[in-house]
């Protein structure tokens, strides 16, 4: 095998999602490599949608729109199931085999639970920028479902967006300040999910600065130790050369004024 065809075959494996991959069966591998990123995507997007119970979260004057997004994200996931199926040589064991893939039509949040590809892009070493959008989206995902259930709670503080928003920012930047709070066990339980999300983003912010800075020091480390070793062969290149100098001039006074020449 050459090495061509090696990096080919790696980063083919890095693409695809093994885990819902057929072993030799190229036109699932195509349809699952062309749609698992942007199928990822709209369940990243949609974790509110689909998370909050539909009465708690649409709105009075236009629920319909509510209830239609969310049928056309079960139907968008339905769809890649059944085509998934369809091109599986083994059609009932392939179905019987991902629930992952079945559950994600009723519930597609799961997809990023049990999304291998997304995990190994938001950690992959270099990639913050990534791993900061997909950070973001879920902070923002989680403020909106903050104040999907505490909205129908009576005796709730975060009673729209806005707040939602201003709380959660307050939650991750600071220690909060007690203005907004939770009141329902699923808000809490969501606030504890922003608190993970923030320090850990926090953390990684932090790794990433304190890595520039030692990777700045360590280039001025090695700079310092190529100027350090480019004059002491220097030094020594003009040591070897009067060396060499005076030989020669020895061996012609010697040549011309006798052996007795160089003592005097």
């Amino acid at each position: 095998m050459s090495v061509e065809a090696g990096s080919q075959i790696q980063e083919k494996n890095e693409s695809l999602d093994l885990a819902e991959s057929e072993e030799n069966n190229p036109r699932l591998d195509r349809w699952i490599n062309r749609t698992t990123v942007p199928l990822d995507l709209l369940a990243l997007f949609t974790i509110w949608l689909t998370v909050v119970p539909l009465g708690a979260i649409h709105d009075k004057n236009h629920p319909v729109a509510w209830y239609v997004g969310r049928i056309l994200i079960s139907v968008i996931y339905g769809t890649d199931m059944a085509i998934r199926t369809a091109l599986a040589r083994k059609k009932l064991r392939y179905f019987f085999h991902h629930p992952v893939g079945v559950l994600a039509v009723i519930l597609p949040v799961i997809r990023l639970l049990f999304s291998i590809r997304l995990l190994k892009a938001m950690f992959k070493k270099g990639n913050t920028a990534h791993f900061l959008f997909v950070s973001v989206l879920l902070l923002l995902n989680l403020m909106v479902i903050v104040w999907g259930f505490e909205r129908t709670s009576s005796s709730a503080n975060i009673t729209s967006i806005g707040i939602a928003i201003w709380w959660g920012c307050v939650t991750v930047f600071t220690v909060g300040y007690g203005d907004y709070y939770p009141v329902t066990n699923a808000g809490r339980v969501a606030a504890v999910a922003i608190m993970v999300v923030g320090l850990t983003t926090a953390a990684v912010i932090t790794a990433q600065i304190a890595s520039s800075f030692m990777d700045q020091a360590q280039a001025r480390r090695n700079l310092t130790s190529e100027r350090d070793a480019s004059s002491t062969v220097a030094v020594v290149g003009d040591r070897s050369s009067d060396d060499r100098l005076d030989r020669i001039e020895n061996l012609l006074r010697t040549h011309f004024e006798g052996p007795d020449s160089s003592s005097d």
